[in-house]
């Protein structure tokens, strides 16, 4: 079976332009999607996101493709979309932030979406996604406590530790947790926000998107396996 698609010599972008000699050197297109993932943290999410592709079976693997991308805050939506001007119909684009501190978080996700851009928000921080693993997210409103009780829930479940820089982060949370409710317990807190009137994001927490990142690409793995 073929894996990748090719695209050949000649072709031309998304906007009718032929392509520069760099551009339209072979690409290949995994089969099962190639996903940008366009962060504004320097550690935590690469370290998530590389350790999931790696935990991927060798055949689901070497089908898909997940890129991680560091930028500013405000630079993520212009970096998604540079990323993505060629080939654009082959890539899945997410950008995946906290609310934290950031201005304008809200308008950030409309912007996103607006352009096509998937979103994986978390409220307050990502650490309350990871959080879910073990059972639970609990309502925290600012980001350091967040990291900081998590912290102590994963030295606790884990007996190591946590590190945003961990690159073993994602197999430590599998082993020691469970995604599939994590999964279960993310999609309920976020149908939870909304039955309560909550329309911003920024009013939602605990809450996050970034499950339905994470189910899609397993969704995708399990599929193969059938």
């Amino acid at each position: 079976m073929i894996y990748l698609r090719r695209i050949e010599y000649g072709e031309k972008d998304r906007t009718g332009n032929r392509k520069s000699r760099e551009q339209r050197k072979q690409f290949k297109v995994p089969e099962l999607g190639y996903y940008l993932i366009v962060t504004d943290t320097e550690a935590t999410e690469r370290c998530y996101f590389t350790g999931l592709h790696q935990a991927l079976p060798e055949d689901v693997r070497n089908k898909l493709v997940i890129k991680v991308v560091e930028t500013k805050t405000r630079t993520m939506i212009d970096k998604c979309l540079e990323l993505t001007a060629y080939d654009a119909q082959y890539r899945i684009p997410w950008i995946v932030f906290d609310r934290d501190q950031v201005q304008g978080f809200d308008e950030i996700i409309a912007e996103a979406v607006s352009k096509g851009i998937q979103v994986g928000w978390s409220n307050p921080c990502f650490e309350i996604w990871m959080y879910a693993y073990f059972g639970a997210m609990p309502a925290i409103q600012d980001s350091w406590t967040c990291c900081s009780d998590f912290g102590r829930v994963y030295e606790t479940k884990t007996g190591q530790k946590y590190s945003k820089a961990d690159k073993q982060m994602y197999g430590k949370l599998c082993k020691f947790g469970d995604e599939e409710k994590a999964i279960q317990i993310a999609q309920q807190k976020l149908e939870q926000c909304k039955r309560e009137g909550k329309t911003k994001p920024s009013e939602m927490y605990p809450c996050t998107t970034v499950h339905e990142l994470v189910d899609e690409i397993q969704k995708k793995h399990n599929k193969i396996e059938d």
